[in-house]
């Protein structure tokens, strides 16, 4: 008897954490940020001389999402990781760090070309870094706005080098015309940058280790911001950038992160297992009739364009109602 009573009140406690969480995102303010996200997405810029980046889920200790709604209304995302691991699935047991990061970027002007190291580059990485393997929607692009990825054709490295050297490295970059709805996978170790006009979704690993390759001659607070180009050079993938074709609306799937785009004219359906939390960022939704609910608890959202919710592991079926687009995130 008394082993029924705790498993029942284990169930129903447990059962009772387990509701859609609205967030709300960390703003950055950068060098090269423009204000669409708080103008076109409802991003409050939180005192910000611009809206760079929204973080939309994240975990870090100075950066991390709040909890908007219900129970948790008012915590960190971070804290939650730290107290409440069952939420994330049981693919975040064991892991000390939550292990993805999703943003939105807004490019006013041209970020610096750079490259992330993968989890193998020992070498260059410090004890607690890790790689970084991201991926880019499109969420809008002005005309002629670019994304650089990889080199034009395969080149030595003493041609990197050289080509840092005399000012020449666009020369051998590729550049690709984007619009809105293009979505690109970058692998860590490839050479990359955002051209200016372009406002994207991003989902990467959870790092911060960039090695900042060319700035433009930029000046930040009076001064060139820091190159790493002895990490760059350790880690860089020479040969060209390719796009990878999609054929379904599964966007990417690795070991790393899995999205898919879901919309619907009348809303779409899913389901959290005990193996991993979703991510919902609603890059399209009407207002006026744009619900979030779920067979297993009471709460009701109402969204919007620009919202990110956190859907608990284990909250079983969900549903979206009314027209709607948003990208798809689990482990």
């Amino acid at each position: 008897m008394l082993y029924l009573i705790t498993k029942n009140f284990l169930e129903v406690f447990f059962v009772s954490d387990r509701y859609p969480m609205k967030l709300k995102p960390h703003v950055v303010e950068t060098v090269w940020g423009g204000n669409r996200l708080a103008k076109e997405y409802g991003i409050d810029p939180q005192g910000r001389a611009n809206c760079a980046e929204a973080w939309l889920l994240s975990t870090r200790a100075d950066a991390s999402s709040i909890i908007m709604n219900s129970k948790f209304a008012g915590m960190s995302l971070g804290k939650l990781y730290a107290g409440h691991r069952h939420l994330f699935g049981r693919k975040c047991i064991g892991r000390e760090d939550f292990p993805m990061l999703i943003k939105f970027i807004d490019a006013l002007d041209d970020l610096s070309v750079q490259v992330h190291p993968r989890d193998s580059d020992m070498a260059v990485l410090q004890p607690g870094e890790s790689g970084k393997a991201e991926c880019w929607y499109i969420l809008d692009a002005r005309p002629g706005a670019k994304l650089y990825l990889g080199f034009n054709k395969v080149i030595t490295k003493s041609q990197f080098a050289e080509a840092i050297g005399n000012n020449t490295l666009m020369d051998f970059v590729q550049a690709f015309d984007v619009k809105k709805g293009d979505f690109f996978y970058i692998p860590a170790g490839t050479l990359h940058a955002i051209g200016k006009g372009v406002l994207l979704a991003e989902v990467q690993q959870n790092s911060d280790t960039t090695y900042r390759i060319y700035d433009y001659n930029r000046l930040q607070n009076g001064k060139p911001r820091a190159l790493h180009l002895g990490q760059a050079m350790d880690v860089t993938d020479l040969a060209p950038y390719e796009v990878q074709q999609q054929i379904s609306k599964t966007l990417v799937s690795n070991e790393y992160f899995t999205v898919k785009e879901s919309s619907g004219r009348f809303g779409f359906s899913s389901a959290a297992n005990a193996d991993s939390f979703i991510s919902l960022v609603f890059i399209e939704a009407d207002k006026a009739s744009c619900k979030l609910s779920c067979e297993t608890c009471n709460e009701i959202l109402t969204v919007e364009k620009g919202d990110s919710i956190f859907i608990p592991a284990g909250l079983g079926e969900f549903k979206i109602e009314g027209m709607c687009k948003a990208l798809v995130t689990q482990l």
